[in-house]
């Protein structure tokens, strides 16, 4: 897998948390630096944990599903894709939360591992696709974290508009790189 499509992975899986974290800066008067900090860290490492766990275990039965391991990836990347499209349509309504509410500590624990569940489904497909694993897992937690950051400025700044967009984007992203390498796939054996 090349570097480019590495961090299109990344930046596809960073979506979600990028859209939950623009709706945090939403919700409050103020981004503070502790906001960004929390929000980066949390949502950037578990977005680079998932996919190990999910390495693990596509590592384990890569050999044994090769025949047919394009079909797989295009499975679970386009069905992840395609989840975060259907989320972004379908988003109901947020009630305002206090400073407190939007970014305590177990809510932000939850929200992490929220929009990491996807990046599990991806790191199966990692080993499969003969990605890097350090550099995978570099690109998807800087990108998260980085992505993060920036959401949070700019759900403050530019509101509600942006987070179904970016979920939008992500799942286009993950079905264009699905579909990508089913095509290479078939059209190399």
């Amino acid at each position: 897998m090349k570097l480019s499509a590495i961090l299109l992975l990344a930046f596809g899986l960073s979506m979600d948390a990028m859209a939950v974290a623009a709706a945090r800066g939403l919700m409050v008067e103020r981004v503070r630096t502790r906001h960004v900090l929390l929000v980066a860290s949390l949502f950037g490492g578990f977005q680079a944990l998932m996919p190990l766990l999910g390495w693990s275990l596509g590592s384990r039965v890569g050999k044994s599903i090769a025949a047919w391991d394009h079909w797989l990836i295009f499975a679970l990347l386009g069905g992840i894709g395609g989840k975060m499209l259907w989320e972004a349509f379908h988003a109901g309504e947020q009630e305002p939360l206090s400073e407190t509410e939007a970014f305590g500590l177990k809510v932000l624990l939850l929200l992490a591992i929220a929009t990491s569940i996807d990046a599990f489904g991806a790191g199966v497909a990692l080993p499969l696709l003969n990605a890097p694993l350090g550099v995978s897992l570099l690109a998807i937690g800087l990108t998260t974290a980085a992505l993060s950051a920036l959401g949070l400025f700019a759900g403050h700044r530019f509101g509600a508009a942006l987070g179904s967009r970016l979920d939008a984007l992500g799942g286009l992203v993950l079905i264009g790189l699905g579909t990508k390498t089913l095509i290479e796939h078939l059209s190399a054996g």
